[in-house]
């Protein structure tokens, strides 16, 4: 898995149109971390680390954090490059079950008031038994009252509609002179153990040449609504609120796209 995000670290500021991404999606991420006094972010999963520069920016305390070096390396050239002088973020590697261990000085938990963990992250956890550990780890980074942000693909929707393709993705821009485009093709192949395979096809050509392909794969487990909100629960999450987008649109089993949950932590 750390393979084929290593390898796509390069490519994804191109396949995430991210101006527009952020324009649709920070003002809902905002108004939950306002509502909740937020001020200490951890952005888990935080690949080429966007969302944490644009919380930067915005005058949070931000620590960025992904399994993926290179998705850490463009992350940090990211803080340097886009948000310039004065944004002050933090980038570390460090995958679900390590964050608290990685991030946290010994004895100092709680040092968190929000984790966020976006773009359909958590399926890529092949057990329940990995599920409970990285949302204990995520209760280790936060204080009581904390806000857990979760961004899933609707796997509801997925699995009752076959939904295989998903909308490919492309890019145009020079380089030494030549137009270069790029497509992105994603898809998943439907395992008998109901397990997925997530299939990355990279389309790529300069303008007086042919088109090259690239492939990469990684296995991920469906992750449904009733069991993501048990395990939050479990791990002492409550007061869980379902969005169908990061627009807000209320959740629709059925056919929403995305599954959003918000959670409370509670010690108990």
């Amino acid at each position: 898995m750390t393979k084929m995000y290593d390898d796509f670290s390069a490519d994804y500021d191109r396949f995430v149109n991210w101006e527009a991404r952020l324009a649709a999606e920070m003002a809902f991420i905002e108004d939950r971390l306002q509502e909740a006094g937020v001020r200490r972010v951890l952005d888990a999963a935080c690949g080429t680390g966007m969302h944490a520069i644009a919380l930067a920016q915005r005058g949070y305390e931000v620590v960025g954090a992904d399994f993926s070096a290179g998705m850490i390396e463009r992350a940090r050239d990211n803080a340097v490059q886009v948000a310039g002088a004065g944004v002050d973020v933090r980038f570390e590697v460090a995958g679900f079950g390590a964050l608290a261990r990685t991030l946290i000085p010994t004895g100092e938990a709680g040092t968190f008031d929000a984790v966020l963990c976006l773009g359909n992250s958590l399926p890529h956890l092949l057990t329940p038994t990995d599920l409970a550990a990285a949302l204990a780890d995520f209760a280790a980074c936060l204080g009581p009252g904390g806000l857990l942000l979760v961004q899933n693909r609707n796997f509801d929707a997925v699995l009752a509609q076959r939904e295989r393709w998903m909308e490919p993705q492309s890019y145009r821009e020079r380089v030494d002179s030549e137009e270069v485009e790029w497509l992105f093709l994603r898809f998943y192949d439907f395992e008998p153990d109901g397990t997925l395979t997530f299939n990355l096809l990279t389309l790529k050509r300069e303008e007086t040449g042919p088109w090259t392909q690239h492939v990469t794969s990684t296995r991920l487990r469906p992750l449904l609504q009733a069991e993501l909100s048990s395990a939050l629960q479990a791990a002492g999450f409550e007061r869980l609120t379902y969005w169908g987008d990061m627009q807000g649109a209320p959740f629709d089993l059925e056919s929403s796209p995305n599954l959003v949950v918000i959670g409370r932590l509670v010690y108990r």
